[in-house]
């Protein structure tokens, strides 16, 4: 029976981010700021100033690095598919042509 697991993903390509976010964190795939308000929790774009906390102002761009003390990382939990890949189609099509 598969299991679950909290990830955090990137906002811009969906990478998992294996690391703790930190203030100089970025994406390893895209190169994207990970401390940002469109990778944090309390990002919502129906909300005052795009934040369900109360902040004193807006914060743009949302994708850009900020030092913003509400800030968390977005973990969604996700169920575990990690079945072994079958390749033995792949295999049999090589021994038959024995690349």
């Amino acid at each position: 029976m598969p299991g679950y697991r909290e990830v955090v993903r990137c906002a811009q390509c969906g990478t998992v981010v294996s690391s703790e976010v930190g203030l100089e964190s970025r994406c390893t795939r895209c190169g994207v700021d990970l401390h940002a308000c469109s990778q944090c929790t309390s990002f919502d774009p129906g909300s005052r100033f795009e934040c369900m906390q109360q902040i004193p102002a807006r914060v743009t761009p949302k994708s850009a690095k900020n030092s913003c003390t509400f800030y968390s990382a977005r973990t969604t939990v996700e169920r575990e598919t990690t079945a072994p890949r079958s390749d033995d189609a792949r295999k049999a099509f090589d021994d038959l042509f024995k690349f």
